[in-house]
């Protein structure tokens, strides 16, 4: 004999447990992951290079304590940022192959240093190792006219990589 309940009950169930299995989206991030490439135009098809970063925003506090002076940093907030040259590159007159590479800096007064490293897929500058490292490029130091509450890259008109937050710029050459 079957039962009359047990159909229904069975439905009621199933029903709440693909409510309880529902998945649970995040809000949005407080430091946004972003692209900058180049050529940046939406009509041009085929880029140089590429940079994916995570853009950190000052909310009153300095860039000395988020990028400390002298300290290996991230460049950016979450994921060690990455950029891609998908063409041979001479940057800051090293020469550079092809390829994706994490991207860090050692801010400094008048320079930055700028590090290119094999090592991709890592947190922040945790894990970070120099024996990895593919090139040290110092990259020049300027004042911007205006200030910029979230840590931003582009790309000039040259192909130079300029990275600014506050009132920092810091510019890369790259000849692509």
């Amino acid at each position: 004999m079957k039962n009359p309940i047990l159909l229904p009950v069975l439905a009621l169930a199933l029903c709440f447990s693909t409510v309880a299995t529902a998945q649970k989206f995040s809000g949005l991030d407080k430091s946004p992951l972003d692209i900058a490439s180049y050529p940046s135009g939406h009509m041009d098809a085929v880029k140089s290079v590429r940079v994916l970063y995570s853009r950190p925003q000052l909310k009153g506090r300095s860039l000395a304590d988020l990028a400390p002076a002298g300290e290996v940093w991230r460049t950016g907030a979450n994921e060690a940022t990455e950029i891609t040259f998908y063409k041979d590159a001479i940057v800051g007159g090293k020469a550079i192959a092809a390829g994706t590479y994490s991207l860090f800096t050692i801010p400094g007064e008048d320079q930055w240093t700028v590090i290119l490293n094999g090592n991709l897929n890592q947190w922040g500058a945790y894990s970070y190792g120099s024996e990895a490292d593919v090139a040290r490029i110092p990259a020049k130091v300027s004042k911007g006219d205006e200030e910029l509450e979230a840590f931003s890259m582009a790309f000039n008109d040259q192909g130079d990589l300029i990275m600014g937050w506050g009132s920092i710029r810091v510019t890369l050459p790259i000849d692509s």
